[in-house]
């Protein structure tokens, strides 16, 4: 199903679960992903909750036009989203990129978010990330998604999902490479995570029940990055999963479904 912004953009969601459930769980993907990322972990809450999957704007089969969405903009197009289905409150889960947008929507609409769930989150950029953010804008420029792609497989995913793949390394490739067809829109979304500022301080004012979960080894986001979103939002849960890397829907979907399922 396609949902109009404020600016006219059509933005792609799915809307699943039990529809006798007043209880609503919103998914927010990484930057790479798409809908099709939470298919591991969506049959734990179908019975019980309803839920909402959705693209963002240039993700997926959501539009790819227009110009670089801030996250506030793109928290703006879930709040959209969330008042044309006449939905009181939720509680996001986002992962990585989709984990900013809830941090986001969490602190500009508080009155919306019942609790949250950031997957592999940051709040601020290190040297060390802002390394590797311009190696993968380098190689977008000189090989495009596939290329990228394979510089990002071994900072996205453990050493662990490697010798033991649920879904075969050359699989996931293909699968992302058909999602993300589209290198300027990737660059938009990219763009809007180099510009965002440290955003600690901000992360203080956030006051609703909230579980922080890292991968032990997560090479791109150091679970020191994950530990000081923690430490900023009150009252906050911090859970490493130990022996995965950053993918956790994909690496560890039983610990994320427990963690999950647990907390709300």
């Amino acid at each position: 199903m396609l949902f109009k912004t404020s600016d006219e953009l059509n933005l792609y969601y799915e809307l699943i679960g039990n529809p006798k459930s007043k209880n609503y769980i919103l998914f927010l993907n990484g930057i790479s992903q798409s809908t099709v990322a939470w298919n591991l972990i969506l049959p734990a809450f179908t019975e019980n909750y309803r839920i909402i999957l959705c693209d963002f704007i240039f993700q997926g089969q959501s539009d790819k036009k227009g110009d670089v969405r801030s996250f506030d903009q793109h928290a703006a197009d879930i709040y959209g989203l969330i008042n044309f289905l006449k939905i009181d409150k939720i509680t996001p889960i986002g992962i990585s990129y989709g984990s900013l947008v809830a941090q986001h929507f969490a602190l500009n609409y508080p009155e919306k978010v019942n609790k949250l769930v950031l997957l592999s989150t940051f709040a601020h950029k290190t040297p060390y990330y802002n390394a590797i953010e311009y190696s993968w804008e380098r190689t977008l420029d000189a090989g495009g998604y596939a290329l990228m792609l394979d510089v990002m497989l071994p900072m996205v995913l453990g050493k662990n999902y490697f010798e033991h793949p649920l879904v075969p390394i050359d699989t996931l490739r293909s699968m992302r490479q058909i999602t993300n067809n589209d290198p300027d829109a990737l660059k938009k979304l990219m763009k809007a995570t180099k510009q965002r500022g440290d955003y600690r301080e901000k992360l203080k004012k956030i006051k609703c029940p909230t579980l922080i979960v890292h991968g032990e080894n997560d090479t791109l986001l150091l679970i020191n990055m994950g530990r000081e979103v923690a430490e900023s939002i009150s009252g906050s849960k911090f859970e490493i999963i130990k022996g995965v890397g950053h993918t956790l829907n994909l690496e560890a979907a039983p610990q994320i479904t427990k963690l999950i399922t647990e907390f709300i």
